[in-house]
C-alpha cells in the first residue's frame, strides 16, 4: 500500500517541480535564513521563484541556453530598476514601455513568451525589493542577489532534466491520452439514442474538448521535437513517439462524422445498435485514460472493456443486417463505415501503434523560428491592433503607468504589490482576466488570514522558514489548476518570509488594499484600452480555418490518388485545420464570456463554430479511411468535386478577410451535386464514402456562405 500511495505521488505532474523548488528554497533558507545574511533572503527567494516560473520544458541542453538567456534577461531588467528608479517619470515610461516589448517578444516562440513573462515578473520583484531596502551598499547588490537564486534554481533545474530525460515528455502524453478520453467521452454523447439530445450542447463541449486535445496534441509535439534534435540516441524516444503518433491518427478517427448522427438515431431508434456504438466510444475513452496512467505510474491492466464493447456492437451490427425489413436498412452502409472506423480506433487506442506507413515518416516539424530574421518577422506580423496579442501588451502596459501613478499618489510605501497584481490578473481576454481577478482577490484574502494565524501560533524564526518552504511548494504544485490556493500560498510566503527582515504583520493590510486596486486596474484596462469584443475579428478566425480546410482536402486526395502514407505534409495540412478549428472554438468561448458576450451576435458565433466543426468533422472522416482508389469512372468526378470544395473554402477564406461576400457559382455545383448523385458505384469502397462526405460538404457550402454572409455586413 506505501508503495502504491510513492507511485501517485511520483506521478503527480507537479512533483518535480515542487521538489525542485522544495530543495533551492531549502538551500537560500540554510544560507540566509539560517546564516548571518537574513538582510539577502528576499531577493534570493525572489530570484527562485522567477527561475523556476520561467522554466521551459526542454531537454537540459536547450534549457541550458534558454537558462542563460534568461538569467541576462533577469539582469538586464533588474539593473533598469535599480537605474532609474528614483526618476518618477523615466521609470513611469519604462513600465509602459517595457511590458509592451516582452509581450510582443513572446510572438517569437512559446519559449520567449515564457521568459519574457517571467522577466517582467522578476522586474516587479526587484520594484518591491527595492521599495523595502530604499539605502543599498551598491545599486548592483540587489539583482546580483536576484540572478544568484535565479541561477541557483537553474542549476538544480539542470541536473534534474539531464537525470530524468524522459519523464516530462510521458507526463505529456499522460496528458493526451486523458485528453483524448474527454473528447471521446464528448463524442459518445452523439450517439445518445434519445430524440430530445440537446445537440448544440453536445458540440459545444465537444469543440472545448477538441481544444484541449489539439493543445496537448502541440506540446508533446514540442517537447519531443527538442528530445529528438539532440545528440542523444534516438532510439531513447522512439517509443514515445510511437505513441505521439497513434494519438493523432486517434484524434482523426475520434473527428470524424460519417453521418449525421440524429438521423442515425432516428433510423435505429427501436434497435440497440447505437447504444452499442455508444457503449465502443465510452469504452475506448476508458482505454485511452488507461494509457494515460500506464504513461504515469503503472502498466495497462489490459482493455477487455474495449474488445467486449468491439464483440458486443459487432453483433448487434450483424443482427440488424440480418433483418430484412428492418427500419433504417438504407442506412446500414453508414452504419459499416462507422463499425470499421470504430474498430480501427479500438485497435490504435489498445495497441498504441501507429499506422504501418507512418515507420518510414517520422519526421517533426520545428515550429521554432529559423533565425533571428524569422523571429523578428513574426514579431513584426503582430504588431497591428487586430492582433490579441497587440492589444493584451497595449493594455498590459497602460495599466502598468496607471497603476504606477496610483501607488505614488495613494501609499508610495510597500504600494509596489499593486504593479504585480495588475501583472498576474491582467490577461489576453475578458474571460480569463475577470476569472483571475476574482481567483487573486479571493486567495489573497485567505493567504492573509492564514499568514496571520501562523505568525501568531509559531513566532519562532525555525519553524516560520519551514513554513515559508512549505507555501512555496504549494505554490508551485497549485499554480496552474487550483489558482486560488496558489495565490494563498503566495501571500503565505510573502507575509512569513518578510517577517525576517521586518515586521510581517505591518504587511497584511496594504498587501490586502493593493492586491483590490491592481486587480481593479487590470480589471478597467481590459474594458477601457481597446475592448477585446470590439476588435474579436471572428470572420479572420473562421478565414482561417476556411484556408487550412482547403489544404487538408488537397493533403487528403493526394494520399487518395497515391496510397496512404503519413508523411509530414500530411501531418502538417491535418495539425493546421485542427489547429485553426480548436483556434475557432477557443475565440467563440471567450468572445461570449465578455461584457457583450450575450449579444445577439452570441447566435452568430454558435453557429460560426457549429460550421467550422461539420467542416473538419467530415475531412477528418475522408482522411481517417485513406486507401488507394481502385481504377473506377468515377474517380474523375470524385477529385473535380474535391477540387471544388477546397477551391470554394480557400476563396471563401480570402473573401472573409477582404470582407467581402463568399464566391459562388450555383450552376456548377448544382452540376456537381447531381453527378455524384447519378454516380454508379453499386456499393464499391472506398468510393461510396467519398462520395457521400464530398455530398455532405457540397451541402455545407450553401450554409457556410449564409454564415460568412453575416459576419460581413
Amino acid at each position: 500500500m506505501r508503495w502504491h500511495r510513492l507511485q501517485y505521488l511520483l506521478a503527480f505532474e507537479r512533483f518535480a517541480d515542487a521538489l525542485r523548488v522544495f530543495a533551492a528554497l531549502a538551500g537560500v533558507m540554510l544560507y540566509a535564513g539560517l546564516g548571518d545574511n537574513v538582510h539577502e533572503l528576499i531577493p534570493l527567494m525572489l530570484g527562485v521563484i522567477a527561475a523556476a516560473i520561467a522554466e521551459t520544458d526542454d531537454s537540459w541542453r536547450r534549457r541550458a541556453s534558454a537558462l542563460a538567456v534568461t538569467l541576462l534577461c533577469f539582469a538586464a531588467a533588474a539593473l533598469l530598476v535599480q537605474l532609474l528608479f528614483e526618476r518618477t517619470l523615466v521609470f513611469g515610461v519604462a513600465l509602459a514601455l517595457g511590458p509592451f516589448v516582452l509581450v510582443m517578444m513572446g510572438a517569437a516562440s512559446p519559449r520567449y513568451a515564457t521568459i519574457s513573462n517571467a522577466t517582467l515578473l522578476l522586474a516587479v520583484y526587484g520594484m518591491i525589493g527595492r521599495d523595502q531596502h530604499p539605502v543599498a551598499d551598491t545599486f548592483w547588490r540587489q539583482p546580483a542577489l536576484l540572478v544568484a537564486g535565479a541561477g541557483w534554481y537553474g542549476v538544480l533545474s539542470l541536473v534534474w532534466n539531464a537525470v530524468f530525460v524522459h519523464r516530462p515528455v510521458r507526463h505529456a502524453l499522460a496528458r493526451l491520452y486523458e485528453a483524448l478520453g474527454d473528447y471521446l467521452d464528448c463524442k459518445a454523447r452523439l450517439f445518445e439514442p434519445s430524440r430530445g439530445l440537446d445537440i448544440v450542447a453536445c458540440r459545444n463541449a465537444l469543440a472545448h474538448a477538441n481544444a484541449a486535445v489539439v493543445a496537448a496534441l502541440n506540446e508533446v509535439r514540442l517537447a519531443l521535437i527538442d528530445r529528438l534534435d539532440g545528440r542523444r540516441s534516438r532510439s531513447a524516444m522512439n517509443e514515445n513517439l510511437r505513441l505521439y503518433l497513434a494519438a493523432q491518427d486517434i484524434h482523426e478517427r475520434a473527428a470524424s462524422s460519417h453521418h449525421p448522427y440524429a438521423r442515425l438515431t432516428h433510423a435505429f431508434f427501436h434497435s440497440d445498435l447505437m447504444f452499442r456504438a455508444q457503449r465502443l466510444v465510452m469504452a475506448v475513452a476508458g482505454a485511452c485514460r488507461e494509457r494515460a496512467a500506464g504513461l504515469r505510474y503503472q502498466p495497462t491492466r489490459g482493455f477487455s472493456a474495449v474488445n467486449t464493447a468491439r464483440r458486443e456492437f459487432d453483433a448487434a451490427l450483424a443482427y440488424q443486417r440480418a433483418r430484412e425489413n428492418a427500419p433504417g436498412r438504407e442506412l446500414l452502409g453508414v452504419v459499416e463505415e462507422l463499425a470499421d472506423n470504430l474498430d480501427s480506433l479500438a485497435e490504435r487506442v489498445a495497441t498504441a501503434k501507429a499506422p504501418v506507413e507512418q515507420a518510414e515518416e517520422q519526421r517533426l516539424q520545428n515550429p521554432a523560428p529559423a533565425s533571428l530574421a524569422e523571429g523578428l518577422r513574426r514579431i513584426a506580423v503582430e504588431l497591428t491592433p487586430a492582433s490579441a496579442r497587440f492589444r493584451h501588451g497595449l493594455r498590459l502596459g497602460l495599466a502598468m503607468l496607471v497603476g504606477y501613478a496610483v501607488l505614488k499618489i495613494v501609499h508610495p510605501e510597500q504600494g509596489y504589490w499593486i504593479l504585480l497584481t495588475v501583472m498576474l490578473v491582467c490577461q489576453p481576454d475578458y474571460g480569463a482576466t475577470r476569472k483571475r481577478a476574482i481567483q487573486r482577490v479571493s486567495g489573497t484574502v485567505f493567504g492573509l488570514v492564514v499568514g496571520w494565524a501562523l505568525l501568531k501560533l509559531f513566532p519562532g524564526t525555525e519553524i516560520q522558514l519551514l513554513l515559508t518552504i512549505a507555501a512555496g511548494v504549494t505554490f508551485f504544485a497549485t499554480r496552474f489548476r487550483r489558482y486560488v490556493v496558489a495565490a494563498a500560498a503566495i501571500s503565505v510566503l510573502v507575509l512569513l518570509a518578510f517577517n525576517q527582515v521586518g515586521n510581517g504583520f505591518d504587511l497584511i493590510v496594504p498587501r490586502l488594499l493593493d492586491t483590490l486596486i491592481g486587480g481593479a486596474i487590470a480589471f478597467a484596462a481590459m474594458r477601457l484600452v481597446l475592448p477585446d469584443w470590439r476588435s474579436r475579428e471572428l470572420h479572420q478566425r473562421l478565414a482561417d480555418a476556411l484556408a487550412a480546410n482547403g489544404r487538408y482536402l488537397r493533403a487528403i486526395f493526394v494520399q487518395y490518388r497515391h496510397g496512404k502514407r503519413d508523411d509530414l505534409d500530411y501531418r502538417i495540412a491535418r495539425r493546421d485545420a485542427h489547429n485553426a478549428d480548436a483556434a475557432v472554438s477557443t475565440h467563440v468561448s471567450s468572445a461570449l464570456k465578455d461584457p457583450h458576450g450575450a449579444r445577439a451576435d452570441s447566435k452568430q458565433s454558435l453557429a460560426v463554430l457549429a460550421c467550422a466543426q461539420t467542416l473538419i468533422a467530415h475531412l477528418s472522416t475522408l482522411g481517417a479511411h485513406r486507401q488507394v482508389l481502385p481504377a473506377h469512372a468515377g474517380n474523375t468526378l470524385l477529385e473535380q468535386v474535391a477540387a471544388y470544395i477546397a477551391d470554394t473554402l480557400e476563396e471563401a477564406g480570402h473573401a472573409l478577410v477582404r470582407g467581402e461576400p463568399m464566391p459562388v457559382d450555383s450552376e456548377h455545383e448544382h452540376s456537381l451535386r447531381d453527378a455524384l448523385t447519378a454516380m454508379p458505384l453499386d456499393n464499391i469502397e472506398p468510393q461510396r464514402l467519398i462520395r457521400g462526405q464530398l455530398a455532405q460538404l457540397l451541402d455545407e457550402l450553401p450554409r457556410l456562405r449564409r454564415v460568412g454572409q453575416a459576419l460581413v455586413r
